[in-house]
């Protein structure tokens, strides 16, 4: 699947700071490596959206909206029926944007552990009323549109960060310039994630081979040993929380049952469902 690289690829004004695209597509697509060269909040108007980034993944559906860090993303939109279409009011800004609003709002940085790349809020009365406004002004013409863009980003950032707080505005502004760092947190939050090699390597920013060596580097064995351990580490503990074998298989990242027990057999010495035997003996 080819890679795409927004907004660049939507044949915008690349000297605009901001832009708006109704968009909308009769195709379901499944982690869809996208590059975001612009922060966006993705306003879902129907269907469903999955996006995965270094550190976050989150799922909604009509009844939310997602703020996205630029960076590398996976990303799944799907149809709710056959007969129906995927739809979602794209809003898309620059770090440049971000970071004047900041400073003519004169707000501290507040202290967060893990700043998220990916954000999601509920629709409101105030919000639907707002994405309807941003449809009208994406039927303007582009000088136009250009102008109450940054009035209406700056309406929608001050609304949000009187319901919701300013973390989420200055996680936008976050750098991820220690590869090493974004590697690591990379792969910490994603071994239950059921993601290809290629598809991990994307998130890093890394070809597969670079991947592997760096994976080496840090983990000191390799990418398939590391995350089939930390699997069935995890199904070990779920199964000591009262949960069967045909319960665990699934959510420890496997795709059946029988390749399951098999993976655990070799590592505990005994099956799943003979080591739940034990459990509750």
């Amino acid at each position: 699947m080819k890679t795409i690289t927004l907004p660049d690829e939507l044949n915008l004004e690349k000297s605009q700071l901001v832009h708006i695209v109704d968009y909308s597509s009769f195709k379901d697509v499944s982690k869809q490596q996208i590059i975001l060269n612009q922060n966006i909040i993705s306003f879902l108007v129907s269907g469903t959206k999955e996006v995965i980034f270094d550190n976050t993944a989150l799922s909604i559906n009509a009844s939310q909206f997602i703020v996205m860090r630029s960076g590398n993303c996976l990303m799944t939109e799907k149809k709710l029926a056959d007969d129906s279409k995927y739809r979602s009011v794209l809003f898309f800004f620059s770090n440049e944007m971000i970071h004047t609003f900041i400073r003519k709002i004169e707000s501290a940085k507040p202290e967060s552990t893990e700043p998220k790349s990916v954000h999601a809020f509920d629709y409101d009365e105030f919000l639907k009323r707002f994405v309807e406004s941003l449809v009208d002004i994406s039927k303007l013409t582009s000088a136009v549109q250009q102008k109450m863009l940054e009035v209406k980003f700056e309406e929608l950032m001050l609304y949000l960060i009187a319901q919701y707080g300013t973390e989420f505005l200055h996680s936008l502004t976050i750098t991820t310039d220690d590869t090493a760092q974004k590697f690591i947190r990379t792969i910490e939050n994603s071994y239950l994630s059921k993601l290809t090699l290629k598809e991990l390597a994307f998130l890093c920013n890394m070809s597969v081979s670079t991947f592997k060596r760096e994976f080496e580097k840090h983990y000191s064995e390799s990418p398939i040993k590391w995350f089939q351990n930390k699997r069935l580490e995890y199904a070990h503990y779920l199964l000591s929380q009262e949960k069967s074998p045909s319960e665990v298989y699934f959510e420890a990242g496997y795709e059946n049952l029988s390749s399951f027990s098999q993976a655990y057999k070799i590592k505990y010495g005994v099956t799943p469902r003979h080591h739940k035997t034990i459990l509750n003996f």
